[in-house]
């Protein structure tokens, strides 16, 4: 019976967590910025699952990956499937980035990991802090950090 309850609740916090994009659907957000900080597959999964939809409910996202979450965007990254979807974050983050949304890393995370710019999946390029900020400022974007 524990399992069960369990089980419902984790349904329950996965269907709330997903009403703020339901909703988004029908008013006048033009979109998401989404920024990704955590080494947490599940949450990065999350994070992806959530843009994705976004997408395509023909809403914009924009995608700023630090810390732990940049480890993303590395072309040797070590990748974690998650079940159901038996997919790892990077997957859907290189389905979101053909689906021409923008992806950035934090200008800090190249530097301090000893890489460089080569070393970053296509598609995605180094953030710029003023355009950050004039996109965070931007009407009807909603910001979601994970």
């Amino acid at each position: 019976m524990r399992v069960f309850g369990k089980t419902v609740a984790a349904l329950f916090l996965l269907a709330a967590s997903m009403m703020p994009l339901q909703a988004m659907a029908s008013d006048d957000t033009k979109g998401l910025f989404v920024v990704v900080t955590t080494g947490d597959v599940q949450t990065q999964m999350m994070a992806m699952v959530l843009s994705t939809q976004t997408v395509e409910q023909k809403k914009s996202v924009r995608m700023l990956l630090c810390g732990p979450g940049g480890e993303l965007a590395m072309k040797n990254s070590k990748q974690t499937m998650v079940k159901p979807l038996d997919k790892s974050p990077q997957m859907l983050l290189k389905n979101l980035i053909k689906k021409g949304v923008t992806v950035e890393v934090c200008p800090l995370f190249l530097p301090n990991k000893g890489a460089t710019p080569d070393n970053l999946i296509e598609g995605v390029t180094v953030a710029k802090p003023p355009v950050v900020a004039e996109k965070l400022r931007e009407e009807d974007i909603k910001l979601f950090t994970f």
